[in-house]
């Protein structure tokens, strides 16, 4: 063994969950290095080459306003972008784009490498070293040793991955890399509640075996309408390429309910707990038999390859049975497959052994981030790598965590959801596990996050100041349209009929008809001329806060007595089992997971 160098934190893999913790470690000045088991899979996206969609483009936002790098790269490298769910309430407004996958991964390495106080290494890591309860360092594949104060575990699906597809099977990574298993091993030995689950991959398949003329055209939003993730971004957008919506019948489920034997799921071969909300196509066909056929796209890989993705038919059937039950599928009468579809199993921990500055309760500096925690999804690993490597640098400072509750933003609700509720499958964040989610979209990401970012150094000047301006413009914009009477007219009348709202009879306040559920703020643009030029996010803002208020004004009171509650703190020796009327269930949860507050107490679910 080599004692090769010393940091203060080391970072273990190079995914989303990584790049982040990197990052906001080293910008936070600690002296930093990630390790990856190939520098050419940096930010690899290894299923979906997208960003964000439902609840995931909140967490992209909220991440961006804080100053990672997630939504600056998926800026920089769309090839379509849509505003989910336009046609509903602004809650759930959600930012998706189709991204370059290669550009992806070139940006953010780029990204890493610019950045100051972090060192980025190519090797294994084959062992954390954990001396009297305490990280002391790593060890690598090429018998180095690294000195850390604090580590951080990112390892994806990589950490004891196992391929499945029919019945083959084999150890390892995604995309043809190999599974870290010695480092399982090494994390078992110290103790650490390893367990197994699995997810699953779609093929990729070459474009010019499909009949595009047969799917249905999903293109992406007009040009006038795009937005971006960073409020950084300040370059025209336009959509590059569409994508395309396809179905299952009939035929495909038959093939597939005649070969759900050779599935391993359904053969036993497979021990993990899939996805929930990402279910296989065998998991489909099986579950919901009644359904005649089942929707999926086909996604672009990059503006530079022909491959392209079907999202939504992940599968581990054997690669003759998915060619066949592709080829019953119009439009992909002839398709041929590049990279086959397969499952992987891979070893993760259970959250609720995490503290919510994601450190292990057990085990001190030693930190857990993205699908090692349980989760699944890229923007749900970024946003735990920014917080588990922020508050690594934090806690060798001295100075108070990172932290962020449920009614602040969506990652203080994934963090909560994964260190106080568990979870029993790998956790997807959507819109409705958050109570709070009026108050926490995704076009007010920089109100409500911004200030905490620039408090931590990790936000410019600069953009502190923009940040400043645009919020000004908001509250002045509200303040005009407030005292802003507009009289009747006959443009005007017709307007309101021409959307179901009911015409004027007398002078009204501005602000009183944006409040009408069918008027926009864009659309009284012809009868207000003195409107000064505001920021759009401003002018988005104000028309919601004035919609909304009367319900916003709810949840403002409802996190009141949350706070409330959180301010109410447990002992961290407080005796349970002591306690009269609680279940022995409860009893066992509340002593192991150890809430601090009342109020993260009644999040613990069992009573």
């Amino acid at each position: 063994m080599n004692h090769l160098d010393d940091y203060d934190v080391i970072v273990v893999g190079a995914g989303h969950a990584g790049i982040e913790a990197a990052h906001a470690a080293a910008m936070l000045g600690a002296r930093t290095a990630v390790f990856t088991i190939s520098l050419d899979f940096i930010g690899n996206m290894p299923c979906n080459p997208s960003i964000g969609g439902t609840a995931k483009g909140h967490l992209v936002r909220e991440l961006d306003a804080l100053g990672g790098l997630m939504g600056r790269a998926a800026d920089e490298t769309y090839l379509q972008s849509r505003m989910l769910n336009r046609g509903k309430g602004p809650a759930v407004h959600s930012l998706r784009v189709q991204t370059d996958r290669k550009r992806y991964h070139m940006v953010m390495k780029h990204l890493l490498e610019q950045t100051p106080n972090l060192y980025i290494h190519q090797a294994e890591i084959t062992g954390v070293d954990i001396a009297d309860g305490k990280v002391r360092g790593v060890f690598t594949n090429l018998d180095g040793y690294y000195g850390a104060k604090c580590v951080v575990i990112a390892t994806g699906t990589s950490l004891g991955g196992r391929i499945f597809v029919g019945s083959a099977h084999y150890d390892g990574g995604p995309d043809g890399q190999h599974a870290a298993t010695a480092l399982t091993e090494c994390l078992r030995a110290v103790g650490l509640p390893l367990r197994r689950f699995k997810t699953g991959t779609p093929a990729r398949v070459h474009r010019r075996s499909i009949d595009f003329d047969r799917l249905q055209r999903q293109p992406g939003d007009p040009d006038d309408q795009l937005q971006p993730f960073s409020f950084l971004t300040r370059t025209p957008m336009h959509n590059k390429v569409e994508c395309y919506i396809a179905y299952t019948n009939p035929e495909t489920h038959r093939i597939i309910r005649e070969n759900i034997g050779r599935s391993p799921l359904y053969g036993g071969l497979i021990e993990g707990v899939g996805p929930r909300y990402c279910p296989s196509i065998e998991d489909k066909v099986m579950r919901f038999a009644e359904k005649p056929r089942h929707q999926f796209f086909l996604e672009p890989m990059g503006e530079n390859t022909r491959e392209m993705y079907l999202s939504g038919l992940s599968s581990s059937l054997p690669e003759e049975v998915q060619t066949a039950f592709y080829r019953t599928i119009p439009g992909l009468e002839q398709v041929e497959l590049m990279r086959t579809a397969y499952a992987i199993e891979y070893d993760c921990i259970d959250p609720t052994n995490l503290k919510n500055t994601l450190e292990f309760k057990a085990v001190p500096h030693l930190y857990g981030a993205g699908q090692f925690n349980g989760t699944s999804g890229y923007e749900e690993a970024a946003v735990q790598g920014f917080v588990a490597g922020a508050n690594a640098a934090l806690k060798l400072q001295g100075k108070p965590p990172f932290l962020t509750d449920r009614s602040t933003s969506y990652i203080g609700t994934l963090v909560d959801d994964l260190v106080t509720k568990g979870c029993m499958d790998p956790y997807r964040m959507m819109t409705s596990r958050s109570e709070y989610r009026l108050l926490l979209r995704q076009d007010n990401a920089d109100a409500r996050l911004l200030p905490q970012g620039y408090a931590l150094g990790l936000i410019s000047e600069e953009r502190w100041q923009r940040f400043l301006t645009q919020q000004q413009q908001k509250e002045q914009e509200k303040k005009r349209l407030e005292k802003l009477s507009i009289a009747p007219a006959p443009a005007l009348n017709a307007y309101l009929e021409s959307v179901g709202s009911t015409p004027l009879t007398q002078p009204v306040r501005a602000a009183e008809l944006l409040r009408r559920p069918q008027v926009s703020y864009a659309a009284l643009a012809p009868f207000d001329p003195d409107r000064p030029a505001i920021h759009p996010h401003a002018a988005e803002q104000a028309e919601i806060e004035f919609k909304y208020q009367g319900y916003l004004k709810k949840q403002e009171a409802q996190v009141r007595e949350m706070r409330r509650l959180e301010e109410m703190p447990i002992p961290e020796d407080f005796d349970y089992a002591a306690q009269r009327g609680l279940r022995l269930e409860a009893i066992e949860k509340l002593q192991r997971i150890r809430p601090a507050s009342i109020g993260q107490a009644s999040l613990c679910q069992t009573w």
